[in-house]
């Protein structure tokens, strides 16, 4: 099942550098191992913003939600998820 999905980290001005970046580097790791398993086949980044959008491939609602709530920016984050369905035009 498709999902389209956008994310944007809303980090706390507070939060030191250290944190900050350890927190970006686990979150970089986590989302690389989900896109080589074909979990998060797209993602693009929105220009501008600390900000993506993403296509999810996952078997339902409660698999990705399970995925995006492992991911280590989750508590930092405003995400929209919209369910895909095949468009009945789409070749």
């Amino acid at each position: 099942m498709l999902f389209h999905v956008t994310m944007e980290v809303k980090l706390p001005p507070d939060m030191p550098a250290t944190e900050a970046n350890d927190i970006k580097t686990r979150e970089r790791d986590y989302a690389q191992k989900l896109m080589r398993d074909g979990k998060w086949p797209h993602i693009w980044r929105v220009a501008g913003r600390y900000a993506n959008v993403s296509i999810f491939d996952v078997a339902d609602g409660d698999e990705l939600h399970t995925l995006l709530s492992g991911l280590p920016l989750f508590p930092y984050m405003d995400i929209k998820v919209t369910a895909l369905a095949r468009h009945p035009s789409a070749i």
